[in-house]
């Protein structure tokens, strides 16, 4: 499998994953320990019952956030696509891919 990670800045540490090394548990695994620090993160960012009275009960904010989902898929998509042509010309260096 392949994965495109962006990554703002990293002053934590991380984890690299190896071909034929790791199960695709650990990667799982991983993903949710990021999940949740990342909802820690945003927990502790702002009031719950305020937010919760500010979005109100329509469907308003669920419909932007799908829209904006699925509008920066389409930018992941083309950025993806870009990275390829690149690593194609040997522009870029890319970890090859194990049979």
């Amino acid at each position: 499998m392949h994965f495109y990670v962006r990554q703002l800045r990293d002053v934590k540490g991380g984890v690299e994953f190896e071909p034929g090394k790791n199960k695709p548990s650990t990667f799982i695994e991983y993903c949710g320990l990021c999940g949740w620090a990342l909802a820690l993160a945003h927990a502790k960012s702002g009031d719950a019952a305020a937010i919760s009275g500010y979005i109100g009960k329509s469907d308003a904010l669920e419909d932007a956030l799908a829209t904006f989902a699925s509008r920066y898929s389409d930018v992941t998509e083309r950025d993806h696509a870009a990275m390829a042509k690149q690593a194609r010309a040997g522009r870029i260096k890319v970890a090859a891919k194990k049979a």
